[in-house]
């Protein structure tokens, strides 16, 4: 669903953009009928809306108006209309108004705020509060009650965890911001909400640590999401491309996350986080090309093991993006290179295929990733099994018709394993995505044309950044410091001077 696509014009009719239409902006009339026939005129034809009229104090009138798909109807019943139609005598002083007095004394609620606009009420109904206005005022008390429809907390079921906490985030941001808060327990924890999409009117929180973030980086996340014209936002992806600092990179500006431990060590180390109601994913601000490298169970696990991890991701993240391109430039160009008992069993295996061997891979690596997204989108029972199955059949029956070579299936098969122990998707698919045109120049120009292709490919890195910040911090500009995290995982306690050592820096910076 594209939320930018207009209806097609019919009939020489014009094209009108979606727009806000809940309610004008203006003061809440004082006289209730005039209230329930706005609120009727507003919510033409919506079925689910409630408007029921009360009496307070046996004899006041006022008029309850909510959504009822999004209220719970048991606790407005218990904990609203209850305390409402109770009987009480009416004592207010010369200083206070009815509605104060229901706001301070007569309505148990803890999330209560008063309204004075009629668009702040309109808005307040679609978000599923419940609006309560009184005869002959100007103003409401709006009431969050919401109905508790959002699925129980479960494991993530896009990252596999191997060890930490197994809460994933699920689709309803307070609990989400609720997992947060429970990882770090300060009030340094800085939460800000803000609302996007002019159809949808979608909450998004805004989540960084007070003087750990950059005060310039989180007032240029808020710039760019202040800028947003959208008619709705049901996921971050919406987003993603309106605050990244480079949409035509194929390489993540900005990590994505289930894992409420991985954004509370991210708030720590200074970054801010974006969640979206609706959403079970959380967006990072700012990222290093190295996270794409890296995961939350490094610093979980004995750092020997974990640096060794890290160089064996990096190992075969080369081998996912370059392999291939190697095979096709040096079977095709560079032959001499080669051992003559590897050659000649290479020329042997490919003497009956009628396909090039840049052909021959480009084939291999398109059929591979369609199994794969195949893999994916089915059942997942059936999905595992078609991606296995049909690439061990596929492969077998193209060697034995002589279509294809068996070392490429050799290759294309490490490729696609390499390719799976980078631990963050979104680098994995710009891996892949990198390695078809990486194939065409080694099997254009052979060696030159991939060392020229790689050579595009770090200046392009090397040119990023994420809201700011260098794409290849601390490699490049060199940062010996941070170094100690990036190629290796260094122990908990030189991390721990490090991490004093910064926090002396900043506060002789700020002296």
């Amino acid at each position: 669903m594209n939320p930018f696509r207009r209806r097609k014009r019919q009939h020489g009719a014009t094209e009108e953009p979606l727009e806000n239409t809940n309610g004008n902006n203006t003061d809440i009339p004082a006289n209730l009928d005039d209230t329930e026939t706005a609120v009727r005129h507003t919510f033409t034809n919506c079925s689910d809306l409630i408007l029921r009229k009360v009496y307070v104090f046996e004899s006041i009138p006022c008029l309850l108006v909510y959504l009822e798909v999004l209220v719970d109807t048991n606790r407005l019943d218990d904990s609203l209309l209850k305390p409402l139609m109770t009987p009480k005598t009416l004592d207010l002083d010369s200083t206070s108004t009815l509605i104060d007095r229901l706001y301070s004394e007569l309505i148990p609620m803890a999330k209560a705020n008063i309204v004075g606009k009629m668009n702040d009420a309109v808005q307040r109904i679609v978000k599923g509060e419940v609006l309560v206005f009184v005869d002959s005022s100007e103003q409401a008390i709006s009431l969050s009650i919401p109905d508790p429809f959002h699925r129980e907390l479960a494991e993530p079921s896009t990252e596999a965890v191997i060890r930490g906490p197994r809460l994933g985030f699920i689709e309803n941001l307070n609990i989400n911001l609720t997992l947060i808060r429970h990882l770090i327990r300060s009030p340094q924890l800085k939460i800000e909400k803000m609302t996007l999409g002019t159809t949808s009117q979608t909450d998004i929180a805004i989540t960084y640590i007070e003087k750990r973030a950059p005060q310039k980086v989180i007032d240029e996340i808020k710039k760019r999401l202040s800028k947003i014209e959208i008619d709705s936002v049901f996921e971050t992806g919406y987003i993603d491309e309106f605050i990244c600092d480079n949409i035509y990179s194929p390489f993540p500006l900005i990590q994505k996350t289930q894992r409420p431990d991985s954004v509370s060590a991210s708030l720590i180390e200074g970054k801010a986080a974006i969640l979206v109601d609706g959403s079970p994913m959380a967006m990072i601000a700012p990222i290093t090309f190295w996270y794409g490298f890296q995961t939350v169970e490094d610093y979980y696990m004995n750092y020997i093991f974990a640096t060794t991890l890290r160089w064996l991701r990096y190992l075969f993240a080369f081998l996912a993006l370059t392999l291939p391109a190697i095979y096709v430039a040096i079977s095709t160009f560079h032959n001499e290179m080669l051992p003559t008992s590897l050659a000649l069993s290479l020329a042997a295996a490919r003497e009956i295929v009628p396909f090039p061997a840049m052909l021959e891979t480009l084939i291999m690596e398109t059929t591979f990733e369609a199994l794969r997204e195949a893999g994916v989108r089915l059942p997942r029972p059936v999905g595992q099994t078609i991606s296995i199955v049909g690439a061990l059949v596929i492969g077998q029956a193209a060697v034995q018709a002589g279509i294809i070579s068996a070392p490429i299936i050799i290759i294309v098969s490490l490729t696609g394993i390499a390719s799976f122990l980078i631990p963050q998707p979104e680098m994995s698919q710009a891996m892949s995505i990198l390695r078809f045109p990486l194939i065409i120049f080694a099997g254009t120009f052979g060696l030159y044309g991939f060392i020229a292709f790689m050579l595009a490919i770090l200046i392009h890195l090397v040119s990023l950044s994420s809201v700011g910040v260098h794409y290849m911090t601390p490699i490049a500009p060199a940062n010996f410091s941070g170094i100690s995290d990036v190629l290796i995982r260094t122990p908990w306690t030189i991390m721990k001077k490090r991490q004093q050592y910064i926090q002396q820096k900043r506060e002789l910076e700020k002296k």
